[in-house]
Order: structure tokens, then C-alpha cells, then sequence
């Protein structure tokens, strides 16, 4: 709201207004914007929550300090939503495609979680929410998004090409000059379809449409929103399943966001995407003001969350922060680097599902359960080892922060 405000102002000629025309201004205030509401305003919702008894119920897992939990309000989810929403609202341009992808996808996914743990807490159904209609949820939230980003005609790529490129229907020829010396020209294809990128190859694009034919150009959606939907799903519950120790959702998530920031920002500046040889994705901009908020109220929840922890995020948070790195990624065209990004994730939700099957499986053949770790997810088998949690959160974080380190230089490791 304040950029068409200043952006008003600005046609006075008022001295400062024009600095809302920069996206590194208006994303630099969205970061310290949600660091102080997070900071400053969560205090307050967290005596809020413990006087309404909003008290996580911990189950007895034979873990050392878990005892010490009980009680600590939880919800806290509320405190980093709160912290992305209305920076982006205040910053950003709100008519922007993205933007109010973003925005959908945080507030749905939030209403599914906040469910759940108002079930949990408020209504002691210790199931929470029912998984079914979790999914439902999660489902409903990756096809709207995948049909935004699919239809929507400001959502395309431009793609630098060859003179002998072949143009297609449905793309059109961009000259680009001021990028390049006087008198020189670069051409870029301008296509609305959902081309992406394949990470440490050298011809690192592929269009969804492929796997139908290029005679089904307009099919693509068949392909694209159920690939949106399975990563919605993964990536949220991978976030859930992290939750488990003090700050090592939030920290992580922090630092996934970083690398979000950097990889959007030269996918929307097109001297940046010309030089390096990445899409350049018009529009995709004011993404960087978003995640900016989003990587604030991360941190700023820290405050709060870090060992020991006064507050927990509660599904409220986890399901939601997860649903909002994976619909970024998409919307930049870097899904398939999730697996390297949100590395951390994918490790503890692969130790679930080992976990569960080979208790299944070795039940089924000796008549007696057999597990691979100690306990699952990942960081509960650190701590049946008797690591501190403060350790296995530090050092998921440097792991987090390695795989955030491999993605980025993805860019040119091709």
C-alpha cells in the first residue's frame, strides 16, 4: 500500500519518494519491518497464548527435556504470518501475479495448520485435524496456484535464443539492448509456457509441455498443477516433520529463504540473468520483497523459538513456511532444485517413511518390527544418542546452510 502511496507522491516530485521505485529499498524495509513485528509483537501474542492456555501437549517419547515442554504455548505460527503479510502488503505491489500467489498460499495453508492446532490444543482431540482433510487442503492450495501461475498472462519467461531459433506459435521475439554495448543487440523468446530449470546441466531447460507432445501446448496444465500439488505436500509436511526440536524449523527455513532471495532477485534483473545465462522472469521482482519479509520473520521468531524455546510455531507455522518455499521455488522455476535446497526436509521425511516401511516389512517377514534408527524423524535419533538439542540444531543448520551454499552455485555449475 505505502509503494502506490509514495509512488503517488513521487509524480510532486516530494524528495524520498522516488526510493520506492527500488526494489533493494523495498525489500531491505520489508526485512527489518518484520524483524521488529516479530520481535516486538510477539512477546505480547505469546502471553496471550499462555493465558488462553494454549499449552502444548507433549507425548511421552522417553526424550531427555521433553517434560520441560509441556505447557509452552504453541500457535506460534500466528507471530511469523503476521510478520510476512503486512510488511508484503505494505511494500510490495499487490496487483502483482506473484505476489498474490504468495499471499493465498500463505493464508490458506496458516488456516489449515491453525486448525489443526486448535483441535490439538483447544479441543484436546489429540489427532488434531484429519489427514484427509489436511491433504484436501494442501491439494486445493496447489491447484489454485498452479492455475494462477499456468493462465495468468503476466506469468512467462524470457529466454535468450540464436538467430536461427525457430520461432513457435504462442512465443514472440524481445530485443533487448540496453544491456549490451552501444550498438548491440541481444533477443530473447518470450513464452508463456512452463519452462523450468534442470539444475547442474548445461541445457538446463524443459518445457512441461514436452512430456504431452508440442502439439498439446495448451495441455500443460495436466502436467504442471499435479507437480505443484506433490510438491505443496512435500515440502509443507517435510516442514512439519522438522518441528521437532528448538529453532530448527524456523533456522532452517531461514536459510532456505536467503537462497530464495538471491535466486529470485537475479531471475528478475535482467542484466543479472543475461550474465549468468538464467531465465529472466519478468514481474518476479516484487517476489524479492516477499521472501525478504518471510526471511525477517524467521529470524525474529528465533528470538523467541531458539533453545530454550518460549513459544512453538505448531503447525500453524510449520505447514505454512513449507508451502511458501515450495510455491516460491515454483514460481522462480527452480522446483527441481528443492531436493538440494530443502535438503534438511527431505532427509527427515525420508527417515519417517524408511522407518515405517521397514517396520512394516520386517514385521510382515520375521513377525517382529525392525527399525533403522533409533527413532524417526531424523533429529529425535540424535537425540536417543544422547546429542544436546542445541548441537543437532546447529548442526542441521550448517548442513542447511551447505545445501543453500550447492544451490546457489547451481547457477553457474552447469
Amino acid at each position: 500500500m505505502l509503494y502506490y502511496l509514495f509512488n503517488y507522491l513521487d509524480t510532486f516530485d516530494i524528495p524520498g519518494a522516488g526510493l520506492f521505485n527500488f526494489i533493494s529499498f523495498r525489500a531491505g524495509m520489508a526485512l527489518i519491518f518484520s524483524l521488529i513485528i516479530s520481535v516486538l509483537f510477539g512477546n505480547k501474542l505469546i502471553n496471550v497464548l499462555r493465558k488462553m492456555q494454549m499449552g502444548e501437549n507433549v507425548r511421552d517419547l522417553g526424550l531427555k527435556g521433553q517434560k520441560e515442554k509441556e505447557g509452552t504455548p504453541t500457535m506460534g505460527g500466528l507471530i511469523i504470518i503476521g510478520a510476512i503479510l503486512i510488511p508484503t502488503l505494505l511494500f510490495a505491489k499487490l496487483h502483482n501475479v506473484y505476489v498474490l500467489t504468495m499471499i493465498i498460499a500463505t493464508v490458506w495453508l496458516g488456516i489449515i495448520g491453525f486448525l489443526d492446532d486448535y483441535l490439538k490444543v483447544l479441543k484436546k482431540n489429540k489427532d488434531g485435524l484429519a489427514g484427509r482433510f489436511k491433504v484436501v487442503g494442501q491439494i486445493g492450495v496447489g491447484i489454485i496456484v498452479g492455475a494462477m501461475l499456468f493462465f495468468h498472462p503476466d506469468v512467462k519467461v524470457h529466454k535468450e535464443v540464436s538467430a536461427q531459433y525457430e520461432l513457435k506459435t504462442g512465443e514472440t521475439f524481445v530485443t533487448e539492448s540496453h544491456r549490451n554495448a552501444p550498438g548491440e543487440t541481444t533477443q530473447w523468446i518470450e513464452t508463456r509456457d512452463m519452462t523450468t530449470t534442470i539444475p547442474f546441466v548445461k541445457n538446463n531447460e524443459i518445457n512441461y509441455n514436452w512430456f504431452l507432445g508440442e502439439d498439446s501446448r495448451s495441455w500443460g496444465w495436466l502436467i504442471f498443477i499435479p507437480i505443484v500439488i506433490f510438491i505443496v505436500i512435500a515440502v509443507s509436511n517435510g516442514a512439519n516433520m522438522t518441528d521437532g526440536l528448538d529453532g530448527l524449523a524456523t533456522g532452517t527455513s531461514a536459510i532456505i529463504g536467503i537462497a530464495l532471495a538471491v535466486l529470485a532477485y537475479v531471475s528478475a534483473h535482467v542484466q543479472f540473468a543475461d550474465y549468468l545465462d538464467v531465465m529472466y522472469i519478468p514481474y518476479a521482482e516484487e517476489l524479492v520483497i516477499f521472501i525478504s519479509a518471510f526471511v525477517g520473520a524467521c529470524i525474529g521468531f528465533l528470538w523467541y523459538n531458539a533453545y530454550p524455546a518460549k513459544v512453538f510455531m505448531g503447525d500453524t507455522g510449520s505447514l505454512a513456511i513449507g508451502g511458501i518455499i515450495a510455491v516460491f521455488a515454483i514460481a522462480i522455476r527452480k522446483e527441481l532444485l528443492i531436493p538440494v535446497l530443502c535438503g534438511v526436509f527431505l532427509v527427515e521425511n525420508l527417515s519417517v517413511i524408511l522407518q515405517v516401511g521397514w517396520f512394516k516389512i520386517t514385521k510382515k517377514k520375521f513377525g517382529e518390527g525392525r527399525r533403522i534408527f533409533l527413532m524417526a524423524p531424523l533429529h529425535h535419533h540424535y537425540q536417543k544418542k544422547g546429542m544436546h538439542e542445541a548441537k543437532i540444531v546447529a548442526r542441521f543448520w550448517i548442513v542447511g546452510i551447505l545445501l543453500a551454499v550447492i544451490t546457489i552455485v547451481t547457477l553457474k555449475l552447469r
